[in-house]
């Protein structure tokens, strides 16, 4: 007689598949834990800095507003200094020929006491602000 043949294992890899199934389990419990606690710190953070942000733009805004109530201050100062300085202008007469005789000359010389504000500066174009000739379309 001849000896039978073993039958194979079926279930030889089941247990080092459910030893691997929760081991990769528990590493993704940590992953989402892990990820968990950075979330919130970057919350914290992200309010922590919001919070600095706002008290920054309040402070920069009170000391606009000194600054603006200064130039104002100083404005009407010129200008209650402006007509003893225009009396005496008018009593000593200049070699220099007055610019009253001319429209702009009038305008500079109202416009003498009070305090010159500049233009906003405009910020340099981009590259999408820029525009290509070659794209314009021109149609008849």
């Amino acid at each position: 007689m001849l000896p039978e043949p073993k039958p194979k294992s079926k279930h030889s890899f089941l247990p080092v598949l459910i030893v691997l199934f929760l081991v990769s389990y528990g590493l993704m419990c940590l992953l989402t834990v892990e990820q968990d606690k950075t979330i919130a710190s970057q919350r914290w953070l992200i309010t922590s800095l919001l919070g600095d942000s706002t008290e920054l733009s309040n402070l920069k805004g009170q000391l606009i507003q000194k600054q603006y109530a200064k130039t104002q201050a100083a404005g009407a100062a010129s200008q209650a200094q402006a007509p003893s300085t225009q009396d005496s202008l008018t009593q000593q007469p200049s070699a220099k020929p007055k610019a009253q005789d001319s429209p702009a000359g009038n305008a500079h010389s109202r416009n003498k006491g009070k305090v010159q504000k500049g233009f906003p500066q405009r910020p340099p174009l981009g590259i999408s602000d820029t525009v290509d000739g070659r794209r314009i379309v021109e149609t008849i």
